[in-house]
């Protein structure tokens, strides 16, 4: 049955739910290679790098001591291990460095991200009600992204990873969201595509959660949701 919740807060995750990558990774790596001089199959690249992310344990650091890098070689561990994976063998340092610090580079560029369509309309009409946050395992490049897309202007804080110094689903993640909005966890709704770091994360915290699952669970049927206080849609960890 549906039921009122009072929302004082909304957070976002990032990529998956608000951007995507303008092009497949694969792609993206594959031509970057090639202009150092390795050939590798856009398609196979883009498994290699699926592979290497989930299986690549997340940025963990001690509280209080975010990574000075900005988890810049926790990325670059992701993408040796795509190229290895790739490959079949590990690429030269000689070669791989500069070829990361090119990738990097890329994925820092506002045009490598794409907004999802449905994006702009609804952080228009939820932020006219709600106090909107980001919440993202991603590092200080993501503050020049949206800023380049013109999305920052929508939110009152961007929580990232490499600035908390864990990721989600940790708990110290919604922690900082909560301190930062000085809300309750059950006064706040987390949206996010990830079942394990947004979904899992969000339930550990305390905080409701909707799922971007496009196209048919997509931010549309969150402002219809939280417009109409009709939240049988809204999955949540409370009694």
């Amino acid at each position: 049955m549906d039921h009122l919740m009072p929302l004082r807060a909304i957070f976002l995750d990032a990529a998956g739910t608000l951007i995507r990558p303008a092009e497949p990774v694969g792609t993206v790596y594959a031509r970057h290679a090639l202009r150092r001089g390795v050939e590798t199959n856009a398609e196979a690249m883009n498994a290699a790098f699926r592979t290497a992310w989930k299986t690549t344990p997340p940025p963990l650091h001690p509280p209080g001591r975010p990574p000075a890098d900005d988890d810049r070689s926790w990325w670059q561990e992701v993408a040796s291990k795509a190229f290895t994976i790739a490959l079949g063998s590990t690429l030269e340092e000689a070669v791989m460095a500069p070829l990361f610090d090119s990738l990097y580079a890329h994925y820092a560029r506002p045009e490598a991200w794409a907004v999802y369509e449905d994006v702009r309309d609804a952080l228009e009409v939820l932020g006219q009600a709600h106090e909107l946050l980001v919440l993202s395992n991603f590092d200080r490049r993501l503050r020049s992204i949206l800023d380049g897309h013109d999305l920052s202007r929508h939110f009152s804080h961007i929580v990232i990873s490499s600035e908390v110094g864990a990721s989600k689903p940790d708990a110290r993640m919604f922690e900082a969201a909560l301190r930062a909005c000085g809300a309750d966890a059950g006064d706040c709704l987390h949206v996010g595509d990830d079942p394990h770091c947004d979904a899992g994360g969000a339930w550990l915290a305390g905080l409701h959660f909707f799922e971007v699952k496009r196209p048919e669970n997509g931010l549309e049927r969150l402002v219809e949701k939280v417009q109409n206080r009709s939240f049988s849609g809204l999955r949540s960890p409370l009694p």
